[in-house]
């Protein structure tokens, strides 16, 4: 007996995901969570480098800003509440500081810049189609600052839009960036605030926009453009509260893992498994607590645990659980 409606997901016959790859994660919160999971297995990741995006405007501008070298100045930051803020990005980067939040921001741009020229993958996950114009300048915000609501127009992007700014995306991420492989996803987290009926039609935008612009697209080279359905996963095989944290809108630890585990079986080579495995039981190592500190036992655990550590570092040299 099925209990589940499954969907059907392939394996991504070329370039696979494995400890050799860059990974840059963008977008939307659910690209932070398939980054900490990569992050945790010590893949090499950029994840957000300006915060969460939660739409593909905002996602287009730090693009274009890193691809282009923008520096930013005096006149794209404002103080609010007793903090400097800039309206390109998450409200993470605000700082007390003016010239803090602007070295920031150029700081990432940098590294954005860097890491989409060197990523293998790079991974954009859009959340919502709902956006807010700032009425005083007419610009699309990425994040609000707690500004009072009177000061934006709400507006939900067309499909035609939302397809012209993600050809938009990745032309500019071709002009740096021949070979990699881009995937393109929607966050599974239900924008409930803009009401349920509103969330659904913001959520079918950006799945039409997707599959428009993916269908016409011919990839180049090695060039690939996919989609990997976070959404679908959570809607159509995830079916139950119970896969929910408290809020009833964000997917809970179970419901990550779950669908990590089948981003895994599609773009994660098989040729690394074994290095995961190694990496999970080294992780696994260094939480545990012992009854003794100063007992022999522990003292060979960790001798162990060294000669382990070491082994995998060998191989590759970019994994460190420096700050585990």
């Amino acid at each position: 007996m099925e209990l589940q409606t499954k969907i059907p997901l392939g394996r991504q016959s070329e370039n696979q995901i494995d400890y050799d790859s860059s990974v840059l994660l963008i977008g939307s919160c659910f690209s932070d969570n398939i980054g900490k999971k990569l992050e945790y297995f010590r893949f090499k990741n950029f994840q957000n480098p300006f915060g969460i995006l939660f739409h593909p405007k905002a996602i287009e501008t730090l693009i274009k800003h890193a691809v282009l070298g923008k520096t930013y100045s005096e006149a794209d930051v404002f103080f609010h509440i007793e903090r400097w803020h800039c309206f390109d990005v998450h409200s993470q980067l605000s700082s007390a500081s003016r010239e803090d939040l602007l070295r920031a921001l150029n700081k990432q741009v940098r590294l954005t810049q860097q890491q989409l020229k060197e990523s293998t993958h790079i991974v954009i996950t859009l959340g919502t189609a709902w956006v807010y114009r700032f009425t005083g300048t007419s610009q699309l915000v990425a994040n609000c600052h707690k500004i009072p609501q009177k000061e934006f127009q709400k507006e939900l992007l067309s499909i035609d839009t939302i397809c012209q700014s993600l050809e938009k995306m990745i032309e500019l991420i071709r002009r740096v960036n021949s070979n990699a492989s881009l995937v393109f996803t929607v966050s599974p987290v239900r924008h409930l605030k803009d009401g349920f009926v509103e969330n659904t039609q913001s959520k079918a935008h950006l799945i039409s926009a997707i599959r428009q612009v993916l269908s016409q697209n011919t990839p180049v080279g090695n060039q690939k453009n996919t989609y990997f359905p976070s959404y679908e996963l959570m809607m159509d095989e995830l079916r139950d509260y119970r896969f929910y944290k408290e809020d009833m809108i964000h997917p809970n630890d179970l419901a990550v893992t779950y669908i990590w585990e089948k981003f895994k079986s599609s773009w994660i080579s098989e040729t690394a498994y074994e290095t995961i495995r190694e990496v999970d039981s080294i992780q696994r190592a260094l939480l545990h607590k012992p009854f003794d500190p100063n007992s022999e036992t522990h003292k060979k655990f960790l001798l162990n645990l060294e000669v382990k550590i070491k082994r995998l570092q060998l191989k590759f040299t970019h994994i460190s659980f420096e700050n585990v």
